[in-house]
């Protein structure tokens, strides 16, 4: 079955001390890159997040980009055109999704163009306001 990892599960999957580290880490670890996808994008919101998280936490550029290099070993990377870009941005629009949540919408079209049947996240409520087709593939790990 296809699946695909938001930055959230990815983020979390990292961090120890993160409330969804365990679950995340187990579906993390599960990844084989025939069935596993994540957009593209994400790697871009992986490196920013760990690079600028406080104090100990924050994670070196080199230590970050070796994670990376383990991310696209073990998911298929889906990138997204410029036609792919306004027709999420249109459809955002029309559904009357604001600010940041865009960017959720891209990722669930990465997931939709991956085919992927689940689509983890920590952020459901962003996707789930996404329509039908979405939220009825969304889950936490």
């Amino acid at each position: 079955m296809k699946y695909f990892l938001d930055t959230s599960v990815l983020v979390a999957s990292v961090l120890v001390q993160h409330i969804h580290h365990e679950p995340s880490l187990a579906v993390y670890r599960n990844a084989k890159k025939n069935r596993a996808y994540c957009a593209a994008h994400s790697l871009a919101e992986v490196y920013a997040t760990l690079t600028r998280l406080p104090g100990a936490q924050r994670m070196g550029c080199e230590q970050v980009l070796l994670l990376l290099d383990d991310v696209r070993e073990r998911f298929t990377t889906i990138a997204l055109d410029e036609k792919d870009y306004c027709t999420v941005i249109s459809s955002a629009a029309a559904q009357g999704v604001l600010g940041g949540t865009v960017y959720d919408a891209l990722l669930a079209h990465c997931a939709l163009k991956a085919e992927a049947v689940i689509i983890y996240t920590w952020n459901l409520t962003h996707f789930q306001r996404l329509g039908l087709e979405v939220a009825q593939r969304v889950r936490t790990p």
